[in-house]
């Protein structure tokens, strides 16, 4: 059993990997092409004089713990703790040498607690509300879904059917942070394409603010990042979701908006964005005013305005817009061109001209060129209270409130005289209760409200008879700080022991997949910057470095699930070929963050090789102290090798790093056959091989090490040092 080691003169090194769902069946060896590597690191980082922190533990809360409860018609505590069992088991035997004793599980009140907590900080800070919106809903789920989880109309655990329905929800301001998390990304070694993809969702625009007004007086505003073009407004368009629908929606207009509402609500935001979809809408017989000319503009409905982006409401210019052009020619709508490309003349209306240019038909700003004109109309906007320079955010703040059971409690009373009341921070947890009819029953409230003494509580302010807030957090609440707890896991004052923290946080290294860039990465880095205003953390950026595994597919090329039938487990692997062959296997495949297919050839490859490692110290390695002669080309290949598997193990190239080792032993095999391993550097090199190779083969490497004579542990020795004269390549091809 591995305990961290907590030496306060060696540096020290967190390395994590994405903490598992408990949802399944257990793992597959497509999981294990993280988990391998992470292990290889942090066996060898120890052996390199470092306290290492390698915790593992359960992101036991969410709709994917209580969809496989549901599934199989248990208890979702039943099964958690079930499938908790079967993962500790299955890591165990591949060798992932974790420290158990800091374990998590976050559907245990010790650690929701500090999630409530939390969310008392935020409330009080401004970062909490309660809102009602339009809301994605997953009618197979029975609950609201952020708009990370609905992307692409299917909701993220792969149900079809989500649609939008108005629902009170609870949300996170993570848009307070927007700027912050967007610069960070410039302060991290991430893969890029996942910096990209959170560059992509925060979706940071600079342009103008201008402001419509209604018929009455009302303020509408919308955002452009071209103001330049304010003239060639020929139409205002809505989103379907947007409040102010109904307020310009005419009598006469009222049963085909009413139409078109319910069929557009259907539809994701993805599939309304594709451009080569037809754009569809319909006039509401409303109008706003112009800022500038003072002319009625009509007002449309249309599903190609998103509320995800500016105001949910779109100044239309089909003269140099491609979708407001699509849009006026598909209704007729007038289309007047006011930037004209250099050169050329004025009124090319029969497709958008969205480049640069000078003005025309736009008053004042005539004869100018666009850049200045759009300048120059921001500040004439501003000058009149219509608008404005602006930022906008494509990123929405985030929904947490779920309408399901097992879940952290929300830490909210509704009090009929008081509103809402946050729990007093001396009262939680706020314990889940033990339900056991916590299935769904399509109202579309949480099983909570049906639990009596859980639901009705007196207020904690005045002691009026009030109610619990019934919807539970989503799980990314509680994944969101899991890495800080791992520092402390069983300090009972406070989400982490604060020495504990600033011992071993940041995580140096953080392993897992691509799929949560703009969930828990985002989450997570969100969660830190506000711990860090609170004075709880010294660090702004909680993951110092993020690797990403390559997908490793079953041998029919399809991604491995039980559904298909094409699941390989890990524990029928070490059954035929040992743990050691299959983590070699695991990093030998492929480059660590390229997609591959399983091979059993492959396994059955690093089977014969160990043999090959066994046979050669049953055969050749001998205690005597007499050598006869030297081989100073084995010395020099003894050296490189150390320096090549030290390397490649900091560089991440695994699969080269077994390639070394191969090689180095087809190397001593030679030594064997020609009977010249009776010198004192082919014993050395038996000795120093067992230490390199302890990382990724630790059973055959402790094995071979105690049958050679050696006492204690191979996994405890120091790591070599080579020396560089040696270790340089004395061949050098060009």
């Amino acid at each position: 059993i591995y305990h961290t080691a907590e030496d306060e003169q060696r540096p020290k090194y967190y390395c994590l990997d994405f903490f598992r769902y408990p949802s399944g069946d257990g793992l597959h060896v497509g999981h294990c092409r993280n988990y391998v590597p992470t292990d290889v690191i942090s066996r060898y980082k120890r052996m390199r004089g470092f306290n290492v922190l390698h915790p593992m533990g359960w992101d036991a809360f969410g709709e994917p713990a209580e969809q496989f409860a549901i599934h199989h018609n248990v208890h979702p505590r039943v099964t958690t703790d079930q499938n908790t069992a079967n993962f500790r088991h299955q890591y165990r035997i591949i060798g992932a040498s974790y420290d158990w004793s800091r374990e998590i599980d976050t559907s245990q009140p010790e650690y929701y607690r500090w999630t409530q907590w939390f969310f008392l900080k935020m409330y009080q800070r401004g970062l909490v509300y309660r809102d009602t919106n339009w809301q994605w809903w997953c009618p197979t789920c029975q609950t609201t879904l952020s708009s990370h989880e609905a992307a692409g109309g299917t909701c993220w655990r792969g149900h079809p059917g989500v649609t939008r329905r108005e629902i009170p929800a609870w949300y996170f301001r993570i848009t307070a942070y927007a700027d912050e998390l967007l610069s960070g990304l410039d302060e991290i070694d991430w893969p890029e394409p996942i910096k990209a993809m959170q560059r992509a969702w925060i979706g940071r625009s600079e342009g103008c603010e201008i402001i419509f007004t209604t018929e009455q007086g009302e303020a509408i505003p919308v955002f452009t990042t071209r103001p330049d073009t304010i003239y060639g407004v020929t139409f205002f368009a809505l989103a379907p979701e947007h409040p102010w629908v109904h307020k310009f929606t005419s009598p006469e207009q009222q049963a085909p908006v009413e139409r078109y509402l319910q069929a557009a609500v259907m539809s994701s935001d993805r599939e309304r964005s594709r451009e080569e979809r037809p754009k569809t809408g319909v006039f509401t017989g409303g109008y706003v005013i112009h800022p500038l000319t003072q002319q009625p503009i009509p007002v449309w409905v249309a599903d190609y305005v998103l509320t995800t982006y500016g105001s949910g409401a779109v100044m239309g210019v089909p003269a140099h817009d491609g979708r407001d052009h699509a849009f006026a020619e598909q209704y007729a709508i007038p289309i007047r061109s006011v930037v004209k490309a250099d050169g050329e003349g004025g009124d090319q209306t029969q497709t958008a001209y969205p480049g640069m240019g000078q003005m025309i038909h736009s008053g004042i700003y005539d004869g100018m060129e666009n850049t200045q004109a759009a300048a120059q109309i921001a500040l004439d906007l501003q000058r009149r209270g219509a608008g404005g320079t602006k930022v906008a955010y494509k990123m929405r703040d985030w929904l947490i409130s779920r309408q399901r059971y097992w879940g952290t409690p929300i830490p909210i009373v509704h009090c009929p005289r008081c509103g809402v009341v946050p729990v007093p921070e001396d009262q939680l947890p706020v314990v889940l209760p033990a339900m056991e009819q916590f299935k769904p029953d399509g109202s579309g409230q949480s099983p909570l409200a049906r639990t009596a003494e859980f639901a009705h509580v007196a207020c904690p302010t005045c002691g009026t008879p009030a109610h619990r807030e019934y919807d539970t957090m989503g799980g990314f609440a509680c994944s969101a700080w899991y890495y800080t707890r791992f520092a402390s896991p069983h300090f009972e004052h406070g989400p982490f022991e604060p020495q504990a923290l600033r011992k071993w946080l940041p995580v140096d290294l953080y392993v897992g997949g691509a799929e949560h860039a703009v969930l828990h990465l985002l989450y997570a880095r969100f969660w830190t910057k506000v711990m860090a205003d609170e004075g709880l953390v010294p660090f702004r950026e909680p993951f110092t470095q993020l690797k990403n595994q390559g997908q490793l597919l079953a041998p029919d090329g399809q991604r491995m699930s039980k559904s298909r039938g094409n699941v390989i487990t890990p524990d029928a692997m070490v059954a035929e070929y040992g743990a050691d062959a299959l983590r070699l296997y695991e990093m030998f495949m492929a480059p660590f963050d390229q997609d591959i297919q399983w091979n059993l050839d492959g396994i059955q490859g690093m089977r014969r090789f160990l043999v090959k490692v066994w046979r050669l110290y049953q055969d050749t390695w001998q205690p005597a102290t007499v050598y006869q002669g030297s081989d100073p080309q084995l010395e020099r290949a003894r050296h490189k090798t150390m320096r090549l598997v030290s390397e490649r193990i900091d560089g991440f190239r695994f699969n080269t790093m077994v390639s070394a080792l191969m090689e180095f032993v087809n190397l001593l095999s030679e030594r064997a056959r020609q009977g010249t391993w009776h010198t004192v550097e082919y014993q050395e090199s038996l000795e120093t091989l067992l230490v390199i190779m302890a990382p990724a083969a630790p059973h055959i490497c402790e094995e071979l090490w105690m049958l050679t004579g050696h006492n204690y542990s191979v996994h405890q020795q120091i790591w070599p040092n080579w020396d560089e004269e040696l270790a340089r390549s004395a061949n050098l091809e060009i």
